[in-house]
């Protein structure tokens, strides 16, 4: 995920009442501020302690403690190492899941914090260092929080609340295998919103280039889904000084990279939805005067819609093999869907929700513009009515061009965000129950 030139519209004009009451509110703020400095130590210690996707057995450990302190009912193993909590409220209702991924990245950590982390680990078969580069030991430090915030209220609560803590939102440090599901995926086909079934669902992620206690949301399309495309351009190897005494691949590939982005700006409506292709990776070749048998091209694809995910899958392969056959080389395509669907929040669920989340944010929630990172928190939005939000974490002393993005070994965020997202989850899940 990638958040570096989020920017914020104006609040959206906003429905009229919140079914929270003031002294409930009262409560929930109160038991959020007692819990802060756990929820700092929490986000501390799994911060030193980081895991790479399907990796999280300490993390998953410490939450199930916690989960079962509380005495509520845990399932472990879920997906993987996804960890499911169900608190049952005094009175019944409705269900209202809330969504932390657990898991680190393969990134030698740059922050310069106390706590950094010093960790090595195994990914793809190969070591590698390992931080929470993304917010994630955040997101889960929040969600312990809000658990404990909740089943001190579970006298006042109407229906269930499920606490889903998932793996691998990353993806995968090892390769899956085949028809093998990772993340939001697996959890889901491990029954993590049955018995009982969620009626909707909330999530967030940390974003250090908001306003430290601001909560972004969009009604819509939030953010990209995220498809992998791999071209391999086959010509036929020939001495460097002859080139056309073979076919060279490199010329071919090298137009193909240039001719994809005349999808973006000459064949796709821009003014529906924008489009990115990006190549990541060019490889081919080992020898300056040889000229290779075989290019291959490795790319990342977000769109916005599902429709134009499709179409443009198709109009890459046809611009590739098209370019390819032009300079007698040929071009084997494939378009990869991966798990990571654009987000999408539903507006009725996005409407109702947002008098809570302003009481929560002191007023400062903010529509923001379509992103283009990727969160399979998608898949559970095509399972049930789920709303995926922002949580504005940005460092005392910068501003948004100053802090380094998600992903990047320099990633830091103000912890001061963690109480908001504590109370910003606890109000929106009573909320919801409430108007159930």
């Amino acid at each position: 995920m990638n958040n570096q030139h989020i920017a914020s519209h104006a609040t959206t004009q906003l429905p009229s009442a919140y079914r929270i009451s003031d002294e409930l509110f009262a409560q929930i703020e109160h038991a959020a501020r007692a819990v802060e400095a756990q929820v700092v130590a929490w986000r501390r210690d799994i911060h030193s302690h980081p895991e790479l996707s399907g990796q999280e057995v300490r993390t998953a450990g410490l939450v199930a403690d916690h989960l079962r302190e509380l005495g509520l009912e845990v399932r472990t193993g879920v997906g993987g190492h996804g960890v499911v909590g169900l608190l049952h409220g005094a009175r019944p209702g409705k269900v209202v899941a809330l969504r932390a991924d657990m898991d680190a990245l393969p990134v030698k950590e740059l922050s310069g914090l106390p706590f950094a982390s010093q960790v090595r680990a195994i990914n793809m078969g190969q070591e590698t260092a390992v931080a929470h580069a993304c917010g994630h030991d955040g997101h889960t430090a929040i969600l312990l929080g809000v658990a404990s915030v909740l089943t001190g209220l579970r006298a006042q609560i109407a229906g269930s609340v499920k606490f889903v803590f998932q793996p691998a939102e990353e993806g995968c440090s090892s390769p899956p295998a085949e028809g093998e599901t990772w993340g939001a995926a697996a959890m889901l086909a491990d029954g993590a919103l049955d018995n009982p079934s969620v009626d909707a669902m909330f999530g967030l992620h940390i974003v250090p280039q908001m306003p430290v206690g601001s909560i972004g949301y969009r009604i819509g399309s939030l953010s990209a889904s995220a498809d992998t495309v791999k071209i391999k351009i086959t010509g036929r190897q020939t001495h460097g000084g002859y080139p056309w005494a073979g076919v060279d691949p490199i010329v071919a590939a090298s137009q193909v990279v240039l001719g994809l982005q005349t999808i973006v700006s000459r064949q796709v409506d821009l003014t529906h939805e924008p489009v990115v292709i990006s190549i990541g990776a060019f490889r081919g070749g080992y020898r300056e005067n040889i000229i290779p048998d075989e290019v291959e091209l490795l790319g990342t694809v977000r769109t916005f819609d599902a429709a134009m995910r499709a179409d443009v899958g198709a109009r890459i392969t046809r611009t590739a093999q098209a370019i390819a056959g032009a300079c007698e080389a040929c071009a084997e395509t494939t378009f990869s869907p991966s798990n990571y669907a654009a987000v999408i929040n539903p507006r009725e669920l996005t409407e109702q929700s947002l008098p809570a989340l302003h009481l929560a944010s002191d007023g400062r929630t903010v529509e923001v513009p379509k992103q283009s990172f990727a969160e399979d928190f998608s898949l559970f939005q095509q399972k049930v009515p789920a709303m995926f939000m922002l949580l504005g974490a940005m460092p005392n002393g910068m501003n948004p061009r100053q802090v380094a993005p998600n992903h990047s070994p320099a990633f830091v965020f103000n912890e001061d965000a963690l109480c908001v997202g504590v109370k910003a989850l606890s109000t929106v899940a009573i909320d919801y129950l409430e108007q159930a």
